[in-house]
């Protein structure tokens, strides 16, 4: 299977001669079916540029729904178990794409809403100010693994943990991509800050991206700058060269500082009461403190403490106590050091620390 490259090709044909479950990320820009009736005008007279593209049309709802289960069946077939795909769209469409994603088996993770921070006026006056599409972010199944860079997220967002409200602009200057007339190239390009965000999100470097429905290129163009292999599939010939165009002006390294990954997670080997009895890091009958000495147990030579009332392990005993279903005792006892209070999970930590696990 070639990766980095354009495929100036039906979406769904191109779809169906690529191996199963080869694919760790799908992002897909699917046609709206907007069913424009009539030009948009603003109050000046002047034309809106909205999207009047034949690719948008549909002859019926049907047939969007038709077309719309035919690539998302091949999407699901493509993608790895532990692959994710994010879909865009507005309220003309993600409705019906959200429902067929759920009948096909998919399971929905969120839906993120873009919130454009400048969006079109309602020019006519007769309704909100659309400032919103949704990404519908979902596995293949309930049961399936997947990729999500938690870290990463939250590295991008100011060291807090990254919502599903994304306050990104409309392509605008120097992002937007212009014709030789210069006018906007594509009517639905994308900000490359929210490809960003999911390629970092739900994939690794080398992953395969996949974009069925290439556009201006943007999928194509954020993947090579943070390292991830990519497959595009354009129908629209004048579309495939401005994204052959635009990936030839990307210099990868000059995009270092976006190249972030997860850190690995250290598996850390279990350590129970019993072990830290047996190496003496806890003595039977050595006492453990609640909140800093205001209640009070006994370690028993079977690893569990007791009191007056109650004998149990540590997170037993520490949920009697709570009056909840479950306690992690490691982090609610103490013990005593030099008139000091610790936490029990020191001594875990310790063990850990001279022992080399």
């Amino acid at each position: 299977m070639e990766t980095n490259i354009i495929h100036h090709e039906d979406s769904i044909k191109l779809m169906k001669t690529l191996p199963d479950e080869s694919i760790n990320l799908i992002f897909a820009d699917p046609p709206y079916n907007l069913q424009l009736k009539n030009t948009l005008l603003r109050p000046n007279q002047s034309k809106v540029a909205g999207v009047d593209d034949e690719w948008d049309k549909f002859k019926s709802f049907k047939h969007y729904d038709d077309f719309s289960i035919e690539w998302l069946k091949e999407s699901k077939r493509i993608l790895k178990n532990d692959g994710t795909i994010f879909v865009i769209g507005s309220y003309h469409n993600i409705f019906r794409v959200g429902n067929i994603m759920m009948d096909l088996g998919y399971w929905i993770l969120n839906d993120i809403q873009w919130y454009k921070s400048n969006p079109m006026p309602n020019f006519r006056g007769v309704r909100f100010t659309n400032a919103t599409e949704t990404i519908i972010w979902a596995k293949k199944s309930e049961k399936s693994k997947y990729v999500f860079n938690y870290q990463v997220m939250k590295k991008l967002n100011n060291g807090k943990q990254m919502t599903s409200v994304w306050k990104i602009p409309l392509c605008r200057g120097v992002e937007r991509i212009k014709d030789e007339n210069g006018k906007k190239a594509h009517s639905t390009q994308k900000p490359e800050e929210i490809l960003k965000r999911i390629i970092l999100a739900g994939s690794n470097e080398k992953d395969i991206i996949l974009d069925p429905f290439g556009g201006t290129g943007t999928t194509a163009a954020v993947a090579k700058k943070l390292n991830r292999q990519y497959i595009v599939i354009e129908k629209e010939k004048k579309y495939v060269k401005i994204i052959d165009d635009r990936l030839n002006s990307i210099c990868p390294d000059d995009f270092k500082h976006l190249k972030l990954s997860e850190p690995i997670k250290k598996i850390l080997q279990k350590v129970s009461m019993q072990k830290l009895i047996k190496y003496k890091y806890i003595n039977p009958g050595q006492k453990f403190y609640a909140k800093k000495g205001t209640i009070m147990a006994y370690v028993l030579p079977n690893g569990n403490i007791k009191n007056n009332t109650f004998e149990g392990s540590i997170h037993k005993m520490g949920a009697y106590i709570k009056e909840t279903d479950g306690c992690n005792g490691w982090t609610f006892w103490y013990y005593k050091e030099n008139d000091n209070f610790k936490l029990i999970d020191n001594l875990r930590i310790k063990y850990r620390e001279e022992n080399g696990i």
